[in-house]
């Protein structure tokens, strides 16, 4: 199949260090890279995004096949990997830019984001409001090349990042993860 027949789904999840493993090992998934979306600056740097300023998320941009995996799939896997009832915050990562959100690119995007929302908020699982914004997807600028795959460049920062952050805990909590 040609990169033609794949999709995109862009997620913003808090520090995108830890959106781009979980995504990446999925089958169907092609490519995950890190960057900034959500704002009004163009091609913003690292520094002015995490200012605040800029209005941008840190986010991950999927190439997925959707023969192989659902965006249904990538959004069950989206949430089970955020705390989704904490406004422009996670974890341990404070401000705008760290909100979480569900960036559609078509209108049954947008439906199935919806709907797994309310899915969410309708089973009991948090006993907080969902706070995830879904909105439309703007243009999308690729972080600094340090920052993609930094899990496998930095691997012992990278551990300790994720697990001082307080998101592995969470996770555990929340979904009984590992």
């Amino acid at each position: 199949m040609s990169d033609a027949n794949y999709q995109k789904a862009t997620f913003a999840g808090g520090c995108f260090w830890c959106m781009q493993p979980f995504l990446e090992k999925l089958k169907g998934v092609k490519k995950v890279t890190v960057g900034y979306t959500g704002g009004q600056t163009v091609n913003p740097t690292y520094e002015q995004v995490t200012s605040g300023n800029t209005g941008h998320a840190e986010a991950a941009e999927v190439l997925f096949d959707p023969q192989e995996i659902s965006y249904a799939k990538l959004l069950d896997v989206f949430w089970r990997n955020i705390d989704p009832t904490t406004e422009n915050q996670q974890f341990v990562d404070i401000g705008t830019q760290y909100r979480s959100a569900v960036y559609y690119h078509d209108a049954q995007q947008k439906r199935l984001a919806e709907e797994s929302k309310k899915q969410l908020e309708a089973s009991g699982k948090f006993d907080k409001p969902i706070v995830t914004e879904i909105s439309a997807a703007l243009p999308f600028y690729p972080a600094e090349n340090y920052h993609q795959d930094y899990y496998k460049k930095s691997p012992l920062h990278y551990k300790m990042y994720s697990t001082g952050s307080g998101r592995e805990q969470f996770l555990q909590k929340a979904w009984g993860k590992d």
